[in-house]
């Protein structure tokens, strides 16, 4: 890949309309001035004082922030919020330009997810971070609305180009990824092949079927049933291919990646970066550029390096839910090549 390539799968994400079901969550920062620490009159206890709050977009909004800062043209959020403040919050998070929040269903019986993060901030000190406060629904996902959810996701993905699904919460079923929607998900693979269905989860990747998975070597070799036997990458994805029937996306990292079809295999190694780096959301840029990529023509050697490259950027904003415009993409491309100018002239 050269300078001109990546120019022409960057232009061409502003054609591209993705769809993206998962588990929107909200990531909340309490920022705490210590020394306006007071004490409780009723138990005696530390009162923390907030001095600021931030709110952004997490998990599955995460990879929503991304795909607007990469400029895709047409962005569709389908899930739920619950109805109180912080549904609110996350909704005005991704209330963004090119992204279309219809199919985001407000349920009243149901939380909106959050990791709520308290922040100690004093002056000529990093910010350090006190125990995280999680906020998730603990019972199965209503069948009404995982009707309606199921029904948008069809409806919508006829006219989309692609499909992200952000499978984020750990406790089976009580997510927007159920069983059920897993079921459809692999249905609506085999009905459109040609369609780019990417999935990505924290502890069930190995249960998705005709789409693209993404996977670090831990979540891989568990899919797999290796325990704790250390299986090579490359040996992982081959085996995932197989079984999910499509390409797999193999994590490793400030390694790389590796990413097969079952046939052929692209390493694509990691790019360093100086100074602190912050890996939170890191796997969900990497996948809005690869994805964005993929739906754009690139190839899966190209969308790989792509999805990489723009986890590169994110990593290096501390302390908020990082993104990468394409001039940032197209810079850290020009700095990759320096390192990697061989491997960039075969991709």
């Amino acid at each position: 890949m050269d300078d001109q390539r990546l120019d022409k799968i960057l232009e061409a994400f502003r054609g591209v309309s993705l769809a993206i079901v998962g588990d929107f969550f909200l990531d909340k920062y309490l920022e705490i001035d210590p020394a306006l620490r007071e004490v409780s009159l009723e138990t005696g206890l530390d009162a923390r004082q907030v001095v600021r709050i931030r709110t952004y977009p997490g998990a599955a909004g995460t990879v929503v922030n991304n795909l607007v800062a990469l400029g895709v043209g047409h962005i569709f959020a389908i899930g739920f919020t619950g109805a109180e403040g912080q549904g609110f919050d996350l909704r005005r998070g991704l209330g963004q330009p090119g992204v279309d929040l219809t199919d985001l269903i407000e349920a009243s019986d149901r939380l909106t997810p959050a990791y709520v993060k308290p922040l100690v901030v004093e002056a000529d000190k990093p910010p350090r971070e006190l125990e995280r406060l999680d906020v998730k629904n603990r019972s199965p996902l209503p069948r009404p609305l995982e009707d309606q959810i199921v029904a948008r996701l069809e409806s919508r993905l006829e006219t989309c180009d692609g499909l992200i699904v952000a499978d984020q919460v750990e406790q089976a079923n009580c997510g927007v990824i159920t069983d059920r929607m897993r079921e459809k998900i692999a249905e609506l693979g085999e009905r459109w092949p040609n369609k780019i269905l990417f999935a990505d989860s924290r502890c069930r990747i190995g249960l998705f079927r005709n789409a693209i998975v993404k996977a670090n070597t831990n979540e891989a070799a568990d899919a797999l049933g290796f325990g704790d036997l250390y299986a090579p990458p490359e040996m992982l994805g081959r085996e995932l291919s197989r079984r999910t029937g499509r390409p797999v996306c193999v994590t490793m990292s400030a390694a790389g990646v590796v990413a097969s079809d079952g046939e052929n295999l692209h390493y694509i190694p990691g790019h360093t970066v100086e100074g602190p780096i912050d890996i939170v959301g890191a796997g969900d840029s990497l996948t809005a550029g690869m994805v964005s990529a993929l739906c754009a023509g690139a190839s899966l050697a190209e969308a790989a390096l792509i999805g990489n490259l723009v986890a590169s950027i994110t990593i290096q904003q501390i302390g908020v839910t990082g993104t990468a415009s394409p001039d940032q993409v197209r810079q850290r491309f020009r700095e990759y090549r320096e390192r990697f100018a061989e491997l960039c002239r075969k991709i």
